[in-house]
């Protein structure tokens, strides 16, 4: 597929427009609903591919957060044959009450999807969970950066960041 088909394909099944209320509670007039791209198979496949091309030959693990990120992370997982993580929102009270699901350790390099960039509020707090489990975030890499703010909070906290797509590549075409 390629990279122009892929956002038909996303657009086709995700893209919707309206009046809507963004996580990080800023208003738009369009939503990229993950939960309908990520579904797909032949969707989640490619971009399962196109996070493991992201991977350096010094990536040790691909993690992302919890609900979006897992598959994501799953997929890029098996595309790029590393493990993966899951990290969490917050810790749960049972079990382990571990902050993340798989195993980080001390020097793992991480590749950390993620689905939708907004203001990157979601993925910066994934990023400390993972330094604070003794691993080096190498990238940060979203399917869309809606480009308010992601991108440049991200590369302020120091970490690098890349977008597979931006809003502008799903956007539907102006009506005449």
């Amino acid at each position: 597929m390629t990279h122009q088909e892929l956002a038909e394909r996303i657009r086709s099944v995700a893209y919707l427009e309206g009046d809507f209320t963004l996580r990080s509670g800023k208003k738009s007039t369009f939503y990229v609903d993950k939960y309908l791209f990520e579904t797909q198979p032949d969707i989640l496949a490619e971009l399962g591919r196109l996070f493991a091309g992201k991977a350096s030959a010094r990536t040790t693990l691909i993690a992302g957060a919890e609900l979006g990120g897992v598959a994501l992370a799953a997929a890029a997982s098996m595309a790029a044959g590393k493990p993966f993580a899951i990290i969490r929102n917050a810790k749960k009270d049972y079990g382990t009450s571990k902050m993340y699901e798989g195993k980080i350790s001390k020097g793992d390099v991480v590749l950390l999807v993620e689905d939708i960039a907004t203001t990157g509020g979601q993925v910066l707090e994934a990023a400390k969970t993972i330094t604070e489990a003794g691993a080096t975030v190498e990238k940060i890499v979203a399917v869309v950066d809606r480009g308010q703010g992601a991108g440049q909070n991200i590369r302020a906290a120091g970490f690098a960041f890349d977008s597979l797509f931006n809003a502008a590549d799903l956007r539907l075409p102006a009506r005449s």
